[in-house]
């Protein structure tokens, strides 16, 4: 077995990233009771976390927003770029945190709060690992309406994006950004649950978004969607 876990199975890598040590050393507990879960590090900011990332494989990065030398945000948006297989939960202190959004934008999967339950935090991490998105999208789309004077104008993207899906996916993803599950908008345009279920799997490819959550992000930031 090499350092980087080969032969781990079913293991999901976490990396704990937090600039407070009383934190990071909660999360490391978490992390190291589960018996599916391995901690593969721990970085006080930025800088450590690429560093170990670069260094080991990692599933699941716990990222602090706001760090000295390099804010999780920055650091989100490198991983993002360098290690597309490396899923970030952003930790934030409350659910409309000003930076939540960026680090949303940035290319996390979702975030979690600090005071978050252990059980939470794991299912989140777990979750996550699978490829989903762990912030419920209804919770993205508020966070979006709540900071949507930082939201940009985005009419080229928006364009592209009409040319690239079909018209049934496009409705798909402004159903998407409802923050409405499956079920509820199969109920609501009348089509099966496993119908859907395949549209959205088509929009997420052709739009190469990691989960819904990143679905909800775009649909915003492109002005497809507007906030109320």
């Amino acid at each position: 077995m090499d350092e980087d876990g080969a032969g781990t199975g079913d293991q999901i890598r976490v990396l704990v990233v937090d600039d407070q040590e009383l934190m990071r050393s909660a999360l490391r507990m978490m992390v190291q009771s589960q018996p599916d879960l391995t901690l593969v590090g721990e970085g006080a900011d930025g800088h450590d976390a690429l560093a170990l990332v670069r260094r080991h494989r990692v599933d699941v990065v716990l990222m602090d927003i706001r760090m000295p030398r390099l804010d999780g945000i920055e650091a989100t948006k490198i991983i993002a770029e360098e290690q597309p297989r490396t899923r970030v939960l952003a930790l934030t202190t409350f659910d409309l945190d000003e930076y939540a959004f960026p680090a949303l934008r940035a290319g996390a999967s979702g975030f979690l709060l600090k005071d978050a339950r252990a059980e939470d935090v794991v299912a989140a991490i777990r979750t996550v690992h699978a490829g989903h998105g762990v912030v419920a999208p209804s919770t993205t789309r508020r966070l979006i309406e709540h900071v949507a004077t930082s939201v940009p104008e985005g009419a080229g993207r928006a364009a592209a994006i009409r040319e690239c899906l079909t018209p049934r996916e496009l409705e798909m993803l402004l159903e998407l950004a409802t923050g409405d599950s499956n079920a509820e908008i199969a109920r609501r345009i009348h089509l099966s649950e496993a119908t859907v279920k395949t549209h959205v799997g088509h929009v997420l490819s052709k739009l190469r978004l990691r989960d819904r959550v990143q679905a909800v992000v775009l649909a915003y930031e492109t002005g497809l969607v507007r906030p109320r």
